[in-house]
């Protein structure tokens, strides 16, 4: 179906648009291949920003959990310092009724024993 159409464009010159059509279908084609590539472009710019969130919420994730295990051993360390400085203390506190009860029944003279 490819119909010629006649412009007069004055002095007795006549034009055939066919080639004016098929100038101005490959423009259009031309628009339509460089929207396409626009919008891909801008898909994928999309895609890649929604990779680069995911990975910085996994990123935050594992350090959020790192960070969570840290004080977990930090405070685990720290109560079983404070378990061993209470074990120090009953020790001491029994060598101490310990000497003090020798140093009674020493000081105390033959007799009253």
């Amino acid at each position: 179906m490819n119909r010629k159409i006649r412009v007069w464009f004055g002095k007795g010159s006549w034009k055939f648009l066919n080639e004016w059509k098929d100038n101005l279908l490959s423009l259009s084609d031309l628009l339509d291949n460089r929207k396409q590539r626009i919008l891909n472009t801008i898909r994928n710019s999309e895609e890649l920003l929604e990779m680069e969130a995911d990975q910085y919420r996994v990123n935050g994730y594992s350090e959020i959990e790192r960070e969570k295990l840290n004080l977990i051993n930090s405070t685990y360390n720290t109560l079983e310092q404070l378990e061993n400085y209470k074990n120090e203390t009953i020790h001491f506190e029994q060598q101490e009724r310990l000497i003090k009860s020798d140093n009674g029944f020493c000081n105390k003279p033959y007799k009253e024993l």
